[in-house]
């Protein structure tokens, strides 16, 4: 749009320029030249004017305002032939203006557009450097969570272990007590007892052995009348 802009004012002043170096059949006199010229001149200051010129190029946009102030002069004061070179001049350094604001508004352009490329980039790359961050970190969960699963995996074996000792100082308990028990029924069967029963009749004596635990102890017993005796010995045999 802005390039269309400027497109038309140079036409119009181009136009109105050549209007004015015409010649006097076709521009109706040099007044009419003259006018066309200071108008042509006039619109290129506008436009440069329009793109920034006063900011860009202010000591070019002032001369070709005073030259084009001059021409008017010259114009008014009817030094026609002069107000036509300095309106053309005028026309010829706000052309330059022109020019000069429009490269500044070609490179302000490019370099934005070199600006938002470089915040593309640095934006893309933060996004990349961020998305690394996050896989980073859901690397490290995943390890935290493998961590975990081998703590309880190491856990459960510990107790498993713990559980296999219980069972094995179990079984050596029941086993020290069955052989305690075993000791105990040896040492018993370790103590013979020996038992002598003699019996004195008229005629038949009888001998009984038997053997008991631990007690020794003598009996006699003698039945009246039938001139009988029976002794009882209890002996303890140790082996």
């Amino acid at each position: 749009m802005l390039r269309k802009s400027i497109f038309a004012a140079l036409l119009a002043s181009s136009a109105a320029l050549t209007l004015a170096v015409a010649t006097p059949a076709a521009a109706n006199g040099k007044s009419d030249r003259a006018r066309e010229a200071i108008a042509a001149a006039e619109a290129k200051l506008h436009t440069a004017e329009s793109l920034g010129a006063a900011t860009d190029a202010p000591r070019e946009t002032a001369q070709a305002r005073a030259v084009l102030a001059t021409a008017r002069e010259d114009f008014a004061s009817g030094r026609k032939d002069l107000a036509i070179d300095e309106a053309i001049r005028s026309s010829a350094l706000a052309d330059t203006v022109i020019g000069m604001a429009q490269q500044r508004k070609n490179d302000a352009l490019a370099s934005a557009r070199e600006g938002q490329r470089a915040s593309d980039q640095a934006a893309r790359d933060q996004a990349v450097a961020a998305q690394g961050q996050v896989s980073a970190a859901q690397n490290a969960v995943d390890a935290a969570h493998q961590q975990a699963d081998a703590a309880q995996q190491q856990a459960l074996a510990a107790q498993q272990q713990a559980q296999e000792a219980n069972a094995r100082a179990e079984a050596a308990r029941q086993s020290a007590a069955a052989s305690a028990a075993d000791a105990a029924t040896a040492r018993n069967a370790a103590a013979q007892v020996e038992t002598t029963v003699t019996t004195h009749q008229p005629a038949t004596t009888t001998h009984h052995r038997a053997r008991r635990h631990v007690t020794r102890h003598t009996t006699t017993t003698t039945t009246p009348g039938a001139s009988t005796s029976v002794t009882t010995t209890t002996r303890v045999i140790p082996q």
